[in-house]
């Protein structure tokens, strides 16, 4: 059987239909409510693809709204598809509505549209393909629906406990043409406390980024001065900003002064992309005149053991390896007040490299520093030779349907679900060329290319079930 460019194309309206409804829909993790474990938004987002799913004639499961599924074909083996219907939040500075899901020029702008929902749409409507053209699988395609994926992977965990892991398969979640290993990823936080009581300037509150896993774009501080150290405050901030560049303003607001700091946004795997707010609005305090000496001191080790580094290489964990590179670091939150300071951490470190030397490298690097460290979650990394026959299968259907022959499968710093098959690769949707816009402002993707991935997975699904 061959699924072709054409008969994909009959279903182009009804997935720009879907995936722009599914992007309307604001799935960021929020307050768990009866049967809603990750809020309402996220629960939404399940309902919908699962009762589309059942609407194509799919048998679907619903796993306590942590998770579900949607099968096609029968028999014990499981070639799985595992998508995430999450988003980080969508930050600021959008040139159209994060979530009004609108097309510009032919592209789809939407938080989620790359990452994860329109190939959760083209996933299902390429099962849907082979579905309408006949197909009978010799093995049961079961395409998962995830909800906790940029977060901690609870859904997983829940759902794993009532359905089977299944052996192989990929995840659309990344880029073409295949990802066959993915660093390890650690969140921790680095906390210090402090005694301002000797300072004339006090740091009262400090807050910055929304998730470990992204850049973040906005931090800010409220700091409490008299009116000549405000006067004094203000000079600093001139020199600095006029020295480095930084976006950094400085406003009084009912009688204290609020420092806020301006970033760019990008994916926690690719910190150099973007600008972080946080890195800048810490170096800014560091300099500031009147601090305490506690004070000075935490901002004195930030500014020492990590500043605007993404690779670790002054906390102790400036790791490589051939296979996937360099270690990368990303301060991706903030939170502070007069007493303390903690930064959320998240790293992606080499795939032949121990999660626990990171750690320990990091602890011994701040011995004799005011930070400690604190571990919230360590994921080792993923890898399948480029040999392997689930590697294999896939290229070639890359190269076939793309006629690109020079693209070869490589590693990332990105993580996802396929590290929680028995034997999974992350495949697209991300075409060579195109730009990466995931945990960014101005999301996007070209309507051609959510029709093109489509039959891509129908004829990947087609081979690896045949």
């Amino acid at each position: 059987m061959k699924i072709t460019q054409k008969s994909i194309e009959s279903y182009r309206e009804q997935i720009i239909h879907h995936s722009q409804e599914l992007v309307k829909i604001k799935s960021v993790e929020a307050a768990p409510q009866p049967g809603m474990p990750f809020g309402e938004g996220i629960n939404s987002a399940l309902n919908y693809m699962l009762n589309l799913a059942e609407e194509m004639g799919f048998e679907t499961v619903n796993v306590d709204g942590y998770a579900g599924h949607a099968d096609f074909g029968q028999g014990d083996e499981i070639v799985a598809v595992l998508v995430h219907l999450d988003v980080v939040p969508e930050g600021s500075d959008w040139d159209y509505p994060p979530y009004g899901a609108e097309v510009h020029d032919g592209l789809l702008y939407g938080r989620g549209i790359v990452d994860d929902k329109g190939p959760a749409v083209a996933s299902l409507f390429a099962m849907k393909a082979l579905k309408d053209e006949g197909f009978k699988p010799n093995k049961k395609i079961r395409l998962i629906f995830g909800t906790d994926e940029e977060s901690g992977w609870k859904d997983l965990e829940v759902y794993f406990k009532k359905y089977p892991k299944p052996e192989t398969g990929f995840s659309p979640d990344a880029s073409f043409p295949l990802i066959h290993g993915e660093k390890g990823i650690q969140i921790f936080t680095l906390e210090s406390l402090w005694n301002q009581a000797d300072g004339n300037v006090v740091i009262k509150s400090l807050k910055g980024g929304n998730a470990p896993n992204m850049v973040p774009d906005h931090a800010e501080a409220l700091l409490v001065a008299n009116e000549e150290m405000k006067l004094a405050l203000v000079e600093s901030w001139r020199t600095y900003t006029l020295t480095t560049g930084y976006q950094i303003e400085l406003d009084q607001v009912e009688g204290d002064m609020l420092v806020t700091a301006k970033g760019v946004s990008a994916h926690g795997s690719t910190p150099e992309k973007g600008v972080n707010a946080v890195s800048q609005l810490l170096l800014f305090l560091q300099q500031c005149p009147g601090l305490s000496k506690e004070a000075k001191t935490v901002l004195d080790d930030f500014a020492k053991y990590i500043g605007v580094e993404v690779n670790g290489q002054s906390i102790g964990c400036g790791v490589e390896d051939d296979v996937s590179g360099k270690l990368i670091f990303n301060v991706g939150m903030m939170t502070g007040d007069a007493e303390r300071l903690s930064l959320t951490i998240n790293t992606r470190y080499p795939i032949t490299v121990a999660g626990e030397s990171v750690i320990n490298g990091v602890e011994k690097a701040l011995e004799a520093s005011s930070l400690t460290l604190r571990l919230i979650e360590d994921v080792a990394p993923l890898y399948v030779p480029k040999e392997d026959d689930l590697v294999q299968k896939l290229m070639k259907v890359y190269r076939e349907e793309t006629g690109d022959m020079a693209g070869e499968p490589i590693t990332i710093g990105g993580g996802t679900y396929a590290r929680a098959l028995g034997k999974g690769v992350a495949f697209g949707p991300l075409l060579p060329g195109r730009e990466e816009l995931a945990h960014q402002k101005n999301e996007c993707m070209a309507v051609d290319d959510l029709v093109m991935v489509t039959k891509i997975y129908a004829k990947a699904l087609e081979l690896l079930t045949s």
